[in-house]
């Protein structure tokens, strides 16, 4: 193939833009319902487990179906996939925004889990085979990452608006014209890919691949919830054995619903290292600094979201300028570099103080962004690089589930952290009746709540006593964040270097696809 010929046209980069579009939902979707579970709680009046389901149930199918739609659409074409999943998405979302008791909500909350898993694969691996050349791909892939970095951090200044003018379920509308522009601009630019030698899709291996994500999933988010208690490390074990007879069973069918073969490539691997070790240290850091925001800085959720909004920013620059960097040095000192950046901004957040540290959190958390900006762009480019293009769907789903589990671990681990150093610093005043004393001691958001039964005096002295501690936490999650992106750059810098990552892969040699005659002359 030609360079002039593997450039993509201008059809190519519009159909970029349909694809950025469910990219951009997703993520947004995941944070939005923040802001509307107060509405949504006086509206329908969940128990507090049907809240929990409410909130928890999109993220666990979404995680739990991503490897069964990644491989479903390798076999009955990407774009077909995308459609029917946009299809659902739409009508899903239509179901929950009029959900008329918490049991409805719940349900269609699961059914718009499972069809927004066919759209995070679906997009990215189209990327993959519509720019063949490495650059360009590159570039796909970045504008690919910057929308999900933007939908997260937009998800809470969007639900604030909505909230303010309409009701709780208008959040969910979103989804509705985003769909509806996908499903008219779809057949119209965007190409039909699949692997003619896919084989069935194998109901065992879905069952077994559920079977290990979901409880997985659960516990690492119970773990969080509750500390080390002993359902949710059971629900871990159980989950990461059916996990091992599920990697058994994939190495002995013809048609694998999950190719291994895939890690044989160190660069894949990785990759994938890399972006589940990185998700670590955000998701943990995400958590806290959130946290700090609205329960030590004393801000309104709409107003923290605003503030985290530079950050966003600086992660999509990051993303933009990182393919450009990665075309005149090596991409292991690219990627290794930003989450040496990253460190720095753990570091900045070690020195945060209860009492005017608005400034340093926010300059720690955009240096934390744009240091990380590069491992979402390339990081990503590579997995989905590294693998055949008939495996795109796989590529990208794993990628996707890397994140979301590094994501669930850091928030687990870290929140565990979090909260140990505060119940081990936290100084309770003296003289607070019993009850109070135990909300102080258990954590910030206790605190406040009990607070409010307080005269004014006691009350400022027992909330700067669990402010302090949970500041405490925040700097001991600093330090250990530090640490992480380090280990993760050093990993950049010796594993990517040695399995030779040192620009975007192409797509390999010898692995053709079927491709639809009238859709992909774009």
């Amino acid at each position: 193939m030609s360079a002039h010929a593997s450039q993509a046209g201008a059809r190519k980069w519009m159909g970029l833009a349909v694809l950025a579009l469910p990219t951009l939902l997703i993520s947004l979707d995941q944070s939005v319902l923040f802001l509307a579970l107060p509405h949504l709680v006086e509206a329908l009046s969940p128990t507090g487990t049907q809240t929990l389901w409410i909130m928890d149930v999109y993220g666990f199918l979404i995680a739990g179906f991503l490897v069964t739609m990644g491989t479903l659409g390798d076999r009955i074409g990407r774009r077909k996939l995308l459609m029917i999943g946009a299809t659902a998405v739409g009508l899903t979302s239509l179901l929950a925004a009029y959900a008329s008791s918490a049991e409805m909500l719940i349900a269609t909350r699961a059914l718009l889990g499972i069809s927004a898993a066919t759209l995070m694969p679906s997009t990215l691996a189209l990327i993959s085979n519509m720019f063949h050349d490495p650059q360009q791909r590159g570039r796909a892939i970045a504008v690919w990452a910057g929308c999900f970095m933007a939908g997260t951090a937009l998800g809470p200044v969007v639900g604030g608006v909505l909230l303010e003018f309409f009701w709780w379920g208008s959040v969910f509308l979103l989804g509705v014209p985003v769909m509806l522009i996908l499903l008219i601009a779809a057949p119209i630019l965007l190409p039909e890919y699949k692997d003619p030698d896919g084989g069935k899709l194998d109901l065992l291996s879905v069952v077994l691949s559920l079977a290990a994500i979901l409880p997985i999933v659960y516990g690492l988010k119970e773990l969080t919830r509750h500390g080390w208690e002993p359902l949710p490390l059971v629900a871990v074990v159980v989950g990461a054995a059916v996990g091992a007879l599920f990697v058994r069973r994939q190495r002995n069918l013809t048609h694998p619903l999950l190719d291994l073969g895939l890690f044989r490539s160190g660069a894949f691997t990785a990759a994938l290292v890399i972006l589940l070790v990185s998700m670590v240290a955000t998701g943990g850091g995400y958590l806290f600094i959130t946290g700090f925001l609205q329960m030590v800085e004393g801000l309104p959720p709409m107003a923290a979201g605003l503030w985290m909004v530079p950050s966003a920013i600086a992660s999509i620059v990051a993303a933009q300028l990182a393919p450009a960097l990665a075309k005149r040095f090596p991409l292991s000192l690219v990627i290794g570099v930003g989450l040496l950046v990253s460190m720095v901004g753990y570091l900045l957040i070690v020195f945060v103080e209860p009492v005017g540290g608005m400034p340093l959190i926010v300059a720690g958390f955009v240096t934390v962004f744009f240091g990380g900006g590069p491992i979402g762009a390339l990081g990503t480019n590579l997995v989905v690089g590294s693998a055949p293009p008939e495996k795109g769907g796989s590529a990208a789903a794993l990628s996707s589930i890397s994140g979301d589990l590094g994501a669930s671990l850091g928030i687990a681990a870290l929140g565990s952290l979090g909260t140990a150093v505060y119940r081990g610093v936290v100084t309770v005043p003296d003289g607070l009746p019993a009850d109070v004393s135990q909300a102080v001691s258990g954590g910030l958001e206790h605190a406040i709540v009990a607070a409010r039964q307080l005269p004014a005096e006691t009350a400022a002295k027992a909330l700067t006593a669990a402010r302090d501690a949970y500041t405490s936490g925040l700097n001991a999650i600093g330090i250990v964040c530090a640490v992480i992106a380090a280990i993760t750059a050093a990993i950049a810098l010796t594993a990517l270097r040695k399995a030779g990552a040192s620009s975007p892969a192409g797509p390999r040699p010898g692995h053709t696809l079927k491709r639809n005659s009238t859709t992909s002359r774009a």
